[in-house]
């Protein structure tokens, strides 16, 4: 973990297109790792988790300026591609749990 107010911790929710609910969570649990292979992500435990309608919750932290170094890479580009194919990327505030005081999701890892 890091305690660099530089860091970022980021909640992102990926909607699972039909049909590509086992991709997505494959491409999830892949994520992360990937990131920190090469060298953007910190060891912050990485949480993925479901909401109600299937959605896809990730929480994970990025090292300093790696949100901006993670678009200048070319494997994490094609990463993003293969979401893009099986899953949009939808705002938290649209998640029924998000309506909440305190969202809960179902833990996946």
């Amino acid at each position: 973990m890091t305690d660099n107010p530089q860091a970022r911790l980021s909640i992102v929710a990926y909607k699972p297109k039909p049909g590509k609910e086992a991709e997505l969570m494959s491409l999830t649990r892949e994520h992360v790792p990937y990131l920190r292979s090469i060298g953007l992500a910190t060891d912050r435990p990485h949480v993925i988790a479901t909401a109600n309608d299937g959605t896809v919750v990730e929480v994970f932290e990025w090292v300093e300026g790696g949100v901006e170094k993670a678009h200048a890479h070319s494997g994490l580009r094609e990463l993003w591609s293969r979401y893009s194919e099986a899953c949009d990327f939808v705002p938290l505030k649209t998640l029924q749990e998000a309506e909440m005081m305190f969202a809960n999701f179902v833990p996946v890892n």
